[in-house]
């Protein structure tokens, strides 16, 4: 696989240097300073380019490997007419990412917001800090921070009870943190919504359900992907995180059967998957390596990180790279699997981006401001991790083909 790092643009507090230290040759980045649904021109895109590739002639080079992500605007999520003007957008940024050379973007198609968790740190054995996500405390924000109308239907009576329980033995400042950890917004930003207008961001999903949703994912690609196909682009949509419906929003990328779904819905490699280990790997009735074999030459782009269920099933938090509720040994020989299929059938481009997705806070990085998840040195120990499994299973493979 392509070893890659998110990077967050020149504010990123882990540097290309530490990227490319890190044994990577790629960079996965996005013009985040670009408001959802504006054009990204030629210009912003080389600028970016420029700035990856500047240390290039003295040092390993970088490149811009996938863009990762090109949001989807609002409108078109919810179906409406001004969805046209958003798509067409879209697909001029296709446009001018193609030109720059760039050929694999990813996106997704969650309502509002985008991953959610309840806690940013979370005290691993080790004193590691991890990212985590709480029943319980999610029902707390929901019903008695947000105080959403209905709410209370989206949970059992004594998840209810015990929610308003804690809720009431809570600190200020303990629920202040819960609050702006809920309403964080995309990764990459340390702004959160505002409370106050938080509900009318979710009122404007009143009448849409989960089959609307569906059908206006399914629109949108059907616009979009014959372009990225003319332009030779790899579309990527990153699976719901968590896999389930939030706040009265319907996610539909959550099950293997979503994505058969969507990739139905225009069938061609253009209309393709991140496969994210991590937001499909909550859920248990997800079979990870069986998705890879049935989805295999869709999947453009990797994510790799391990969840842990808790006792409550409905909690889980980010484990190492290598323990967790993921089987990373089945999963990465069924990407090595993968990748040989494509050599065997004459692909020049057959190995796919991968990326160690997020990674503890842990010894220096614990005295650094970083983005949730993407401290430096968390993330190398995972990448090392992957690689070195990643190395075994190639090795045993061609020991095995040779006996």
């Amino acid at each position: 696989m392509i070893q890659t790092m998110r990077w967050f643009g020149p504010n990123d507090p882990v540097s290309l240097m530490d990227i490319r230290q890190a044994g990577c040759t790629g960079v996965i980045s996005a013009l985040h300073q670009i408001p959802v649904g504006e054009v990204w021109y030629e210009e912003n895109i080389l600028e970016r380019i420029n700035i990856i590739q500047a240390d290039n002639e003295q040092f390993t080079p970088l490149t811009w490997d996938v863009v990762e992500s090109l949001p989807v605007h609002e409108d078109i999520k919810k179906g409406l007419p001004s969805r046209e003007k958003y798509i067409a957008n879209y697909k001029e940024s296709l446009k001018n990412l193609a030109k720059c050379g760039i050929k694999t973007v990813c996106y997704n198609f969650m309502p509002v917001l985008d991953w959610s968790r309840t806690n940013l740190n979370y005290q691993m054995p080790d004193g590691s800090l991890a990212l985590r996500f709480v029943w319980e405390d999610f029902a707390i924000f929901d019903l008695y921070i947000l105080k959403r109308p209905n709410a209370q239907n989206d949970y059992t009576e004594e998840v209810q009870v015990s929610a308003k329980k804690k809720f009431d033995s809570m600190a200020q400042a303990e629920i202040e943190t819960l609050k702006n950890t809920a309403l964080l917004g995309l990764p990459g930003s340390e702004e959160a919504f505002e409370l106050d207008k938080f509900q009318g961001l979710l009122d404007n999903y009143k009448h849409i359900g989960d089959a609307e949703l569906r059908q206006n994912l399914y629109y949108f690609i059907q616009q979009i992907a014959p372009t990225a196909q003319e332009l030779g682009i790899n579309l990527c949509i990153h699976p719901d995180d968590p896999p389930k419906p939030l706040l009265g929003l319907p996610r539909v990328v959550s099950t293997e059967n979503d994505l058969a779904q969507l990739m139905e819905a225009y069938n061609h490699p253009a209309n393709g998957i991140t496969f994210c280990t991590g937001s499909l790997g909550v859920r248990e009735d997800n079979n990870l390596p069986q998705i890879i074999r049935r989805f295999g030459n869709r999947i453009h782009f990797i994510h790799l990180r391990s969840t842990k269920r808790e006792e409550n099933p409905l909690n889980f938090h980010e484990a190492d790279h290598l323990t967790g509720d993921v089987d990373m040994y089945a999963v990465i020989k069924e990407l090595v699997l993968e990748e040989n299929r494509r050599k065997q059938n004459g692909k020049s481009n057959f190995s796919i981006p991968m990326r160690p997705d997020h990674g503890h806070q842990m010894m220096d990085d614990l005295k650094k401001n970083t983005y949730p998840g993407y401290s430096a040195i968390g993330r190398l120990k995972g990448l090392a991790e992957l690689r070195g499994l990643e190395l075994g299973i190639i090795r045993s493979l061609e020991e095995s083909s040779n006996n």
